[in-house]
């Protein structure tokens, strides 16, 4: 089976890649997919192995072990026709500071191989699309943070790729401009286009289509933000407030058929964990009441990715130390 044939509906896959730098695995075990015209969320903290990972995605660095394909294609082999069809926004600046937006967008667009033609069309379209038209003449040094970031993500854009790097797109950026770079990466999305974004801005999960989280060089969950929630919990959450209750409510919920955990968040408030949320909701309220409670509220619970991610790789690092430990003794 060919690359192209195996990798049919992803345009990255990669198996068990590793990297090390001087005995250190930077990135450990690393192994995922990437469906086409998705948005794929690559988060974590700073240090925790995302630059390095998207290096060895786009041939920078060759992997210490595992496999990789990008395209179908192994990135350090790529042929250039498959190159051209790859757009990649990188960590920090790297843009010609002595040349005008315009010039920047010209060297980068001759690289990608736009023909002189179509090259003023989409130069111009870009530059508009992401604010920058009028300030095209000015040079990239002159350039406030935000738009030095603007140029870049339009450098990355110009030639139209297939698939889009975005490392950090949008570290040191204001709200507002965040927003709108998400609104246009939802649009790249909806054309087709397949987005790999790394970011440590853990609420960003919310934006992505599909999530893995990495901590310490390593995959801790990978899968879509509602499934991750559900995983960090241990399935869904709801919160009930109620008046009256008691131990021996607290004592039958607990024993219900789909409930996995009950917890007191206050003098009226239970957080409870459950199989699923939509069907046992009307079965709570019915056993709080017949114990003598009178239920004020039923909301499931929705933690921000902030409180996920915390779970995920505690709940990583706990089975990591379990799997030490248990070595040690044999």
């Amino acid at each position: 089976m060919s690359n192209v044939e195996s990798q049919k509906g992803h345009d990255i896959i990669t198996r068990g890649l590793t990297k090390r730098f001087d005995g250190h695995k930077a990135v450990d075990d690393v192994t995922l997919s990437v469906p086409t015209g998705t948005i794929f969320g690559f988060i974590g903290p700073s240090g925790s192995g995302k630059t390095v990972t998207i290096r060895m995605l786009t041939g920078v660095y060759l992997p210490s072990s595992g496999s990789v394909t990008v395209l179908g294609e192994t990135p350090s082999r790529m042929p250039r026709k498959v190159r051209e069809q790859i757009g990649y926004l990188p960590q920090s600046f790297s843009l010609f500071p002595n040349l005008s937006a315009l010039e920047n967008m010209r060297f980068v667009s001759s690289l990608y191989g736009v023909g002189p033609l179509k090259r003023r069309r989409r130069i111009r379209e870009t530059l508009q699309l992401v604010g920058l038209w009028d300030s095209r003449r000015k040079l990239a040094s002159q350039l406030s943070g935000g738009m030095q970031r603007r140029l870049e993500l339009a450098t990355a854009l110009a030639h139209q790729p297939r698939l889009i790097f975005l490392d950090e797109p949008t570290a040191g950026v204001d709200p507002i401009l965040r927003e709108q770079f998400w609104q246009r990466f939802r649009e790249l999305s909806a054309e087709g286009r397949t987005l790999f974004v790394t970011t440590q801005y853990v609420t960003e999960a919310e934006y992505c289509d599909r999530v893995a989280l990495i901590s310490d060089g390593r995959i801790v969950a990978n899968d879509t933000p509602a499934a991750l929630r559900k995983l960090a919990l241990g399935g869904d959450a709801v919160d009930v407030v109620a008046g009256g209750l008691s131990p021996d409510t607290v004592e039958a919920l607990q024993k219900m058929s789909g409930v996995r955990e009950v917890e007191a968040k206050g003098f009226e408030q239970l957080r409870i964990v459950v199989e699923s949320a939509g069907s046992i909701i009307p079965a709570l309220i019915n056993t709080v009441q017949s114990h003598g409670g009178e239920v004020r509220s039923v909301d499931e619970y929705q933690p921000n990715f902030d409180e996920v991610f915390v779970r995920l790789v505690e709940r990583s690092r706990g089975a990591d130390e379990t799997v030490s430990g248990g070595a040690e003794r044999r």
